[in-house]
């Protein structure tokens, strides 16, 4: 391929005052970081950690000018290495990419091989993006409760952050595995959105919290994904029930853990960290596979919205401020 070609792509630029501009603008194939996989993108989608990069905070993108998106979906151009055929569907979600490595928000992206993985027969590329690296993290806690031995008849499963992309897509996941899910969440006017997911039961934040000052609180759950961190993940471990799982991939409310140890030496409850970036290849491609099939969420199409390059400043700015409920995928 030319490496003259230029395609559009959103750009986050950092001026000499320290101050970020985004805007859309012509990049060439050639601008690209070295890697043995060439993708024109179809689809990409919108994340927390997009935002933040849009935005340029340093935890996530220190070098600009900078094309975000930590999810893609495309046609494979070309493969210098031969994992990849011309032609083949790939995604490509977490490792490095729409952080410090362009991503999904151009029309092309560049990445070592290694990150990808083939679209799963019966998943199309927009479905993809629906499910993208929220998608993907939720079905790794499903995936890991699962093999720490919970089960649907081991009890209620809690979710808190449930209206958010990974929150809502567990849910719906859970429910259609057969488990008992109770969503959380601090929106109450969602609670028909989340029992259309699949909850059985709705409840406040500040039910799950409710006694979190006390070393250990009453047992309740058999599992839990939580997304929220920090107090909200405190209390869910005090009230998860003898050797209970409980999986932790999120700091929204706060990074900090102010625990005890008493569920762990008391009632053997174990903890679980989700990385959903570094995730090696078996697992991840087994997700996939779920999540192209029996654990593909219903309602999938009411949970997601979609946006051209164009139409994601709005959606910037909202989901920096919690006020995205489900998916945005973005249309290359």
């Amino acid at each position: 391929m030319d490496s003259e070609v230029r395609f559009k792509a959103l750009v986050v630029e950092k001026a000499p005052d320290g101050s970020f501009t985004r805007s859309i603008a012509q990049r060439r194939v050639d601008d690209l970081p070295e890697g043995e996989l060439l993708v024109r993108v179809c689809y990409s989608s919108l994340n927390y950690k997009d935002a933040l990069s849009a935005t340029g905070h340093p935890g996530v993108t220190r070098q600009f000018p900078h094309t975000p998106g930590i999810d893609a979906v495309g046609e494979v151009v070309s493969c210098s290495d031969d994992a990849f055929a011309p032609g083949d569907e790939v995604i490509v979600t977490g490792y490095d990419l729409g952080m410090e490595t362009d991503g999904g928000w151009g029309e092309y992206i560049r990445v070592p091989s290694k990150w990808a993985v083939h679209l799963p027969q019966g998943l199309s590329p927009r479905r993809s993006m629906m499910l993208g690296t929220a998608g993907f993290t939720a079905g790794l806690s499903v995936l890991k409760l699962e093999w720490a031995g919970v089960r649907p008849e081991s009890g209620e499963i809690l979710v808190t952050g449930a209206t958010g992309g990974v929150g809502s897509i567990a849910v719906s996941i859970l429910a259609k595995a057969g488990y008992r899910v109770v969503a959380a969440t601090g929106k109450a006017a969602d609670e028909a959105f989340l029992k259309e997911l699949g909850a059985a039961q709705v409840i406040s934040r500040e039910e799950v919290t409710a006694g979190v000052e006390r070393a250990l609180m009453k047992e309740r759950w058999a599992g839990a994904v939580d997304v929220v961190g920090g107090e909200t993940l405190s209390a869910v471990l005090k009230s998860t029930r003898y050797g209970g799982t409980v999986t932790c991939c999120g700091l929204v409310g706060s990074a900090e853990l102010p625990v005890n140890v008493h569920p762990f030496i008391l009632r053997a409850v174990t903890l679980i960290g989700i990385d959903s970036s570094h995730c090696p290849s078996v697992p991840r491609q087994e997700v996939w596979r779920r999540l192209a099939g029996p654990w593909e969420p219903q309602m999938l199409d009411s949970m997601a919205t979609e946006v051209t390059l164009d139409g994601l400043e709005e959606k910037i700015g909202l989901i920096l401020q919690g006020g995205v409920r489900g998916r945005v995928v973005v249309r290359l």
